[in-house]
């Protein structure tokens, strides 16, 4: 029987987070092979730990090559072809906070609320004989989003780079991206929609639907989730 699989964020902000958490429920990290290891060992966990970067982790939750992990639930709401019922957030854990926005130029004064796009999108057409694009690295977010607005007059550029600059450089007229206090977007003249919080994610210890349900009884994962479940911290 295989031994459970459980990932954390491999470096940055989240990584420390995610080890002070870890340490305050009485389960300190300790990562294999120095600062550039890519596996750990957990104190009194049974369980194979994983150090992958943030949308690793949520695609290997979405796709069960994954049992355990934590990542932003930004991620995995993108990455999951079927949303929630991909995966199950066991605790929202406190850190990585951002909210998934939509954003448009703030000289675009009368644009202040997604039917306020739609219009504006069906203007622009008749004007420029083109679809508003909206430039974006959280696709399937978007479009989810943007249909239950009712807004159909736009299409979807993939982000590669800095999104919010993204208007500015000509490349596209509206985004979709992460922000935590809205400072860069306003700095690159963009405003956030009155009802453009697409999500208010944040880091989330979460359970693969598709991994092998079987492996929980082999791994000594008990103390973790009966912690969780308490709330202590």
């Amino acid at each position: 029987m295989s031994r459970l699989t459980l990932a954390i964020p491999s470096k940055g902000r989240l990584k420390e987070q995610t080890e002070d958490w870890l340490a305050s429920l009485g389960h300190p990290l300790r990562q294999i092979g120095g600062e550039r290891g890519y596996t750990a060992e957990i104190a009194g966990l049974d369980a194979e730990v994983r150090l992958l970067s943030a949308r690793e982790i949520a695609q290997g939750l979405i796709d069960g090559s994954l049992d355990y992990g934590v990542t932003g639930e930004d991620l995995l709401n993108d990455l999951a072809p079927d949303g929630p019922s991909d995966f199950e957030v066991l605790q929202r854990l406190g850190f990585g906070g951002a909210d998934v926005v939509v954003a448009v130029p703030q000289a675009w004064l009368d644009v202040d609320t997604m039917a306020d796009l739609e219009a504006a999108g069906a203007a622009f057409r008749k004007a420029h004989h083109r679809r508003l694009r909206v430039a974006t690295k959280y696709l399937r977010l978007t479009r989810r989003f943007f249909a239950q607005k009712s807004v159909g007059e736009y299409r979807l550029v993939e982000s590669a780079g800095a999104t919010e600059a993204a208007p500015a450089t000509g490349t596209a007229d509206v985004i979709v991206d992460i922000t935590t206090t809205g400072a860069t977007l306003k700095a690159n003249g963009l405003k956030i929609l009155a009802d453009g919080i697409i999500l208010k994610s944040e880091a989330a210890f979460t359970r693969s639907r598709h991994a092998c349900a079987e492996r929980d009884a082999s791994a000594n994962i008990a103390h973790l989730l009966s912690r969780l479940q308490s709330g202590t911290t």
